[in-house]
């Protein structure tokens, strides 16, 4: 295991080096200067210059690279433009914000969309079936913010039973953080919900075909058993990549979901700093994204052996 660990440490070196060009390119292409945005519409010629040497803006694109990456290695994300605040701390002081909306939509996604998809794959064809596809099906098609301006309309605004948006300290009111986490969370759960049911519904179908299954049947085992003990039990591993790849969709989904709620996650920030050409700040949460995404893949592998223990001695024996 420790031997499997090491080598998956090792891979994520050329993933972040490529990923980290693949951003500092694409931040400097954003239109704009983001010196005269900082000196104000104001300043002379002569300040714009005194400020993009300040920030090194001045020197070219390799350099500029090079000295990003230098300091990215050593844990220095430098100090944003805008806030005047260390990049680092502001972006770790965000993160736990999207991954507390994150984890919860999935938790949600998971309570929702795999018995709904256990349900709809052993009554295939009958109407739970439909009920589920059609669920699936129009949850998939609709974007995560049309969901959210509809929710904060019918349950904020309307209804008054949930607070249009914002963050509200667990010190301050236990059930005045649960209310505020509950319409961002169903929000981005939603679609999560769908996929899952899909996906749940396929490995049960595929399940159900197998000989192991018409042997437990040809045994006298009850439904109930066979569903848990070997239906369920053995669709486990294309949920748990999918649960993976969800988890990873949702911090990006954030994005727009935070927007939309106000939420004071990374997903806000990064919008933020897109709109105000914090390029740094950018870089860095980009950066710290894809990092979350690698160790999210991670620990799906590694949910993978608890799973299934021959992939665990798969790998123990390479």
């Amino acid at each position: 295991m420790v031997a499997y660990l090491l080598r998956r440490l090792l891979q994520w070196i050329p993933v972040l080096l490529f990923s980290s060009i693949v951003v500092f390119a694409a931040v400097r292409a954003m239109p704009g200067d983001p010196a005269e945005l900082i000196a104000g519409p104001e300043a002379t010629r002569e300040e714009v210059q005194l400020i993009r040497a300040q920030y090194g803006l001045d020197r070219s694109l390799p350099v500029q690279y090079a000295a990003w990456l230098t300091h990215m290695t050593r844990g220095d994300f430098g100090v944003s433009y805008i806030y005047h605040r260390d990049n680092r701390e502001l972006i770790f002081s965000r993160l736990p914000f999207s991954l507390l909306i994150a984890a919860t939509a999935l938790l949600s996604a998971l309570a929702v969309g795999v018995p709904l998809g256990l349900a709809a794959g052993l009554g295939q064809g009958k109407t739970i079936d439909w009920i589920a596809s059609l669920f699936a099906s129009l949850a998939i098609a609709t974007p995560n913010f049309w969901f959210g301006m509809l929710g904060i309309l019918l349950f904020a605004v309307k209804l008054g039973w949930l607070p249009p948006g914002g963050f509200i300290g667990i010190d301050d009111s236990v059930s005045g953080f649960l209310l505020a986490l509950v319409l961002p969370t169903l929000t981005l759960g939603l679609h999560g919900a769908a996929v899952l049911m899909r996906a749940t519904r396929g490995a049960v179908i595929d399940t159900l075909g197998e000989g192991y299954i018409r042997t437990a049947r040809a045994k006298g085992l009850g439904r109930r058993r066979i569903v848990y003990r070997h239906v369920l039990r053995n669709s486990l591993l294309p949920i748990a990549t999918m649960a993976g790849m969800l988890l990873g969709r949702m911090l990006g989904g954030a994005v727009v979901i935070e927007s939309v709620f106000a939420w004071p996650g990374i997903g806000r920030l990064l919008v933020q700093s897109i709109i105000n050409q914090d390029y740094g700040m950018v870089q860095g949460i980009l950066i710290v994204l894809v990092l979350v995404f690698l160790v999210i893949n991670l620990l799906v592998d590694l949910l993978y052996g608890a799973i299934d223990p021959r992939i665990r001695l798969v790998r123990e024996e390479r």
